[in-house]
């Protein structure tokens, strides 16, 4: 009975929150474009689809999603598991956090295949390219993109080092690569690393990082523990041109050997005529 309320609120709060959404494509569909909107019915059972798909989510990741994610952070994070035996940490090694970079990377791959907004987008990018954009390949991409920066945040936070530093070189190597990725790929990428930041993401990528500051002497919860949501954001436009560009040297890796090919037996023809002109010329000879 308690899940059953859990779940009318929650359905209530996403209406809610949909509500505005629904009614800026209804007043454009109605009053400024004045068109019918087509399909009434199908859109209107795909709306209420949509409502209670968001409101179980929710629920679900509410549930047993989040206090499990929660949960494995604390644990990660104390000292005792760090230092077996001790409950005030007296040293820190950055080498000694392994298993929590580990699982910083796996909960950031584990979370960015499964968000909802990124799975939209790649979908969308593979309709619109006509295939040439593969939906899974964009995914898996985010995600160890994802994998890389939420564990170089967490090891940001071990050692101490000021966020702004990683977050300008970042983007430094994301200037870089614009001039140099195919651009077909670029806006692509761009959105990619705004997808990611979404609900599944947020809440385990958050609990982790303020774990992991609490836990460790001399580090600030609200200046350390914060910040790896940007980190997640970033790589996986890193993640995402790099996999364009090596994509892209790679063809031209295999059109050079097509085209290597196709010089060699030219060349054998070529080799062969001439054999065979030399052997009717001796022949007439």
């Amino acid at each position: 009975m308690a899940l059953l309320l859990e779940f009318i609120v929650t359905l209530k709060n996403t209406v809610i929150d949909v509500l505005p959404i629904l009614s800026i494509i209804l007043g454009f569909q109605l009053l400024v474009i004045r068109k019918p909107i087509p399909h009434i019915k199908q859109v209107g059972f795909g709306f209420v689809y949509v409502l209670i798909g968001l409101s179980l989510f929710l629920l679900g990741l509410e549930k047993a999603l989040f206090p499990l994610g929660k949960m494995m952070a604390e644990q990660l994070t104390a000292p005792e598991f760090i230092h077996s035996a001790e409950h005030v940490l007296t040293t820190i090694h950055w080498s000694d956090y392994k298993w929590v970079y580990l699982f910083a990377a796996a909960i950031g791959f584990s979370t960015t295949i499964a968000e909802p907004s990124l799975i939209a987008v790649a979908i969308k990018a593979e309709e619109v390219s006509g295939g040439a954009i593969n939906a899974n390949s964009l995914r898996i991409s985010v995600a160890i993109g994802v994998a890389i920066g939420i564990a170089l945040g967490s090891y940001r936070i071990v050692v101490g080092h000021p966020i702004h530093y990683y977050i300008i070189a970042g983007y430094i190597v994301v200037v870089v690569q614009t001039f140099y990725c195919p651009k077909l790929i670029v806006p692509l990428a761009y959105d990619s690393g705004g997808v990611t930041t979404s609900t599944v993401t947020v809440p385990l990528v958050a609990a982790l990082g303020l774990g992991l500051a609490s836990t460790i002497p001399g580090r600030s919860p609200l200046i350390d523990g914060f910040g790896l949501i940007a980190f997640a954001s970033l790589f996986p436009i890193i993640a995402v041109m790099a996999y364009a560009q090596l994509t892209e040297i790679k063809a031209h890796q295999i059109e050079k050997k097509m085209e290597k090919r196709k010089r060699i037996k030219v060349n054998k023809r070529k080799l062969k005529q001439r054999q065979k002109d030399s052997i009717i010329e001796s022949q007439k000879d």
